[in-house]
């Protein structure tokens, strides 16, 4: 035991492009031990794969570096430690722009960095590969005194659990106190979508310029949830719920280092914009590791053409059938008619649908100018008011992103110290320690469940929307009037109840969606069942969605496996990331007893009137 303080460690980047000041704002917003960059996501390791092809001194986020010109100064000044990700496929690289950049501007800082993670060369068409490793190789490097840890591919929760276990001297079998601190990550990890941003509750809260995120981390593994003071947006156990729920798959969050079981997880209020998390229970990692691999899939094209007024169905056919013939060779044509239009609209934007046309095939010549050429050449031949939103474009290619494991015996984890000294980072191996759920409490122990309780703490896979739990209505179909609301509901939009937040990982979707008290997590849990959100969303029809209760957050989780076709990159649905597929679901109609809804105004995250 080490009876140290709390570790304050906050973050500045959810992604590659977020708000470049943040850095400067957190460090000179209030004290910090260690600032943290969150930079690679699926599609920035297309980006930096591509940046690696035309230089093999690329590969990293040259953003960082950029912020580094003022923050080194600050970060030493403060005596501020430094850890991000933005190594991305170049770490060493990136370490040795940092040493130049600090005898440039006179900052006499040590730099290490984490490699190990890229696999490259693969397998054949891979333009990267890249094992996610855990917090270890941090914890080393910040050991050894380092002042600045960059690294390549790193769970996002390691940039947090890593500095812990340096701060606390953790061991690595310290499981329960491991996954407090990845909680802890896992809330900070993607910036200010902790401190109220992209959050369902939105109209609560001033939420105009949200702070960044920083954690108190104790001993023990247990965290507050803050900001800096005077910074806009909220902390509440509302935002935290929708940040622990995000692009998550299951109560058990698999990492290196740990795995963590969320429906352990619980979360109190401890004042205005504090949010204590406890209770997290850790067990041993699996022996596998995540391999992320991203490919140049092909080539794609665009058109959306402007649908104005009167028979839009009919303008929309008469399109279609004028561009069969040029279609017939493509690989992959897709149509998508969005009925934005409204009848007897004051202005012609909102009299107007969009139809969109998506093309993709392993020829860039087949999806190119001469097919985008094509459609234009329709302008004076088509339906009336014919027009479109852009000129004709060349083909762009697009990108594929898939996962994998690999035995992470395999992966050479390497902490590579400021003196340049290589030191390997075991894998934890010893997977027997402790049974797979030793230190859980049977789901039926949780709060908020009356006499109901849950299936369990794990999923409940179903296909097509059969096995969910209990009966529930679902939404009315397409042009028939809704359904006669039971006696003491209400037929209203979910969300006036429920918050959600979705995300993707790779081709699936998360949906987590949340309540605020026992009452509503009672009907909740037995109302929203894989049939009845598969009825609310019938793009998820046909798909595997699995259901996950997490009863401790007044929560459920859902997987929509393969609804985002090959992931971001390839752009295969309208919102290819799933990030508005929460708030469709909350628009959708419901019969909600009555007794639950809000009588006047919304309610705040935190259950009261605001």
């Amino acid at each position: 035991m080490t009876g140290r303080r709390p570790l304050r460690i906050a973050n500045a980047s959810g992604f590659y492009g977020d708000r470049f000041s943040a850095f400067e704002e957190m460090l000179t917003g209030g004290p910090l031990d260690v600032l943290t960059g969150d930079y690679l996501a699926e599609l920035t390791m297309l980006i930096l794969g591509r940046d690696r092809l035309k230089s093999p001194d690329l590969g990293y986020a040259k953003t960082f570096l950029r912020q580094l010109e003022e923050g080194l100064g600050l970060a030493h000044e403060r005596g501020v430690r430094i850890v991000a990700n933005a190594g991305g496929l170049n770490p060493a690289g990136l370490a040795d722009a940092i040493r130049a950049l600090a005898a440039k501007v006179g900052v006499p800082v040590s730099v290490a960095h984490v490699e190990g993670d890229d696999l490259m060369p693969f397998a054949e068409g891979a333009l990267t590969a890249n094992a996610y490793l855990g917090g270890a190789g941090i914890t080393a490097c910040l050991r050894t005194g380092a002042d600045v840890v960059v690294t390549g591919r790193v769970t996002d929760a390691a940039l947090v659990s890593g500095p812990a276990a340096w701060w606390f001297d953790w061991a690595p079998d310290d499981y329960d106190r491991l996954a407090g601190a990845v909680a802890a990550g896992h809330v900070l990890e993607c910036g200010t979508q902790a401190t109220g941003g992209n959050y369902a509750f939105f109209t609560a809260h001033d939420v105009r310029r949200p702070g960044f995120p920083l954690a108190e981390i104790s001993e023990d593994g247990s965290s507050v949830i803050t900001k800096h003071p005077g910074t806009g947006g909220v902390v509440s156990t509302g935002t935290v719920t929708a940040q622990l729920l995000y692009e998550t798959q299951g109560p058990r969050y698999l990492g290196p280092d740990v795995t963590a079981r969320l429906d352990t997880v619980r979360l109190a209020q401890a004042g205005p914009d504090r949010v204590v998390i406890t209770g997290a229970v850790g067990e041993p990692p699996p022996p596998t590791l995540k391999v992320g691999v991203t490919r140049i899939g092909g080539w794609r094209n665009e058109v959306v053409f402007v649908l104005t007024g009167l028979d839009i169905e009919a303008k929309a056919a008469l399109v279609r059938a004028q561009l069969a013939d040029a279609l017939s060779q493509v690989a992959t044509a897709d149509w998508t008619l969005a009925r934005t239009d409204h009848e007897d609209a004051p202005t012609e934007e909102t009299a107007s649908a969009l139809l969109r046309l998506v093309v993709r095939d392993p020829s860039a010549d087949r999806v190119g100018r001469v097919l985008s050429s094509q459609a234009i050449e329709l302008a004076l031949a088509s339906y009336p008011g014919f027009h479109v939103t852009t000129p004709p474009g060349p083909a762009q290619p697009y990108g594929v992103f898939t996962s994998s494991t690999i035995p992470a015996t395999s992966v050479p984890h390497v902490a590579v110290l400021p003196d340049g000294t290589r030191l390997a980072v075991p894998p934890i191996q010893d997977a027997s320690a402790r049974p797979a759920s030793a230190s859980a409490r049977p789901a039926c122990e949780d709060r908020g469940l009356g006499g109901a309780a849950p299936a369990g703490p794990g999923a409940e896979p179903t296909v097509s929307g059969r096995g969910g739990v209990g009966e529930s209505p679902a939404g009315p179909p397409t042009g028939t009037a809704p359904p006669q609301a039971p006696a003491g509901t209400t037929r209203a939009p979910l969300g006036r109840l429920v918050g959600a937040r979705s995300g993707d990982k790779g081709g699936d979707a998360n949906i987590g969606v949340w309540v605020q008290s026992d009452e509503a997590w009672e009907w909740l849990h037995h109302t929203l069942t894989v049939e009845t959100l598969q009825a609310l969303l019938p793009e998820t029809a046909g798909l595997s969605v699995t259901r996950h209760p997490l009863p401790n957050l007044r929560a459920l989780n859902f997987t929509v496996a393969g609804i985002l076709g090959a992931g971001v990159a390839s752009a295969h649905r309208f919102d290819p990331q799933a990030k508005a597929l929460g708030e469709w679901l909350r628009a959708r109609h419901i019969d909600i007893p009555t007794h639950l809804l809000p009588t006047h105004l919304p309610l705040t995250p935190e259950g009261t009137r605001s």
